[in-house]
């Protein structure tokens, strides 16, 4: 398993080829990128903070979890802190597996987990202002 918190652009596709095991026949990678607007809103950039001891031990607890109770092989998490530009990837959550089923499953546990849980605080900046986002689900996409 791998968790971290990076200031550097992620690397999934890497970080996907540390993680996979010979008895692995996939992987899932979910990466949030940085979008251009919020409910309409035109988004210039993002900043990301976090209590960062706190946010890996968050991490690493979520993913051994999700590592014992689906059937994955290993499962990485890395988000990003600081300035992000649209287009960018914020977080990742790399999930490989003997099959593809669960791998699924544990990602989007993974990422759902991820914002609702781990201390990591988004700020948006807008042309007429900025505000501070805290993590949310929103359950009406669920299965989606």
């Amino acid at each position: 398993h791998f968790f971290a918190l990076t200031r550097e652009p992620i690397d999934a596709a890497g970080l996907a080829r540390k993680l996979l095991r010979g008895e692995d026949g996939a992987f899932v990678n979910f990466e949030g990128v940085v979008r251009n607007n919020t409910k309409g809103r035109p988004t210039q950039f993002l900043d990301y903070e976090c209590y960062e001891a706190m946010a890996i031990r968050t991490m690493a607890e979520i993913g051994r979890d999700i590592a014992r109770n689906w059937a994955i092989g290993r499962i990485g998490m890395v988000h990003r802190l600081g300035t992000m530009q649209i287009g960018e990837t914020s977080v990742a959550v790399v999930v490989t597996a003997p099959h593809r089923k669960p791998a699924f499953e544990a990602a989007l546990e993974g990422i759902n987990r991820l914002k609702r849980l781990v201390p990591i605080w988004k700020k948006e900046h807008f042309a007429d202002g900025e505000v501070w986002v805290e993590g949310e689900w929103d359950q009406s996409v669920l299965g989606k």
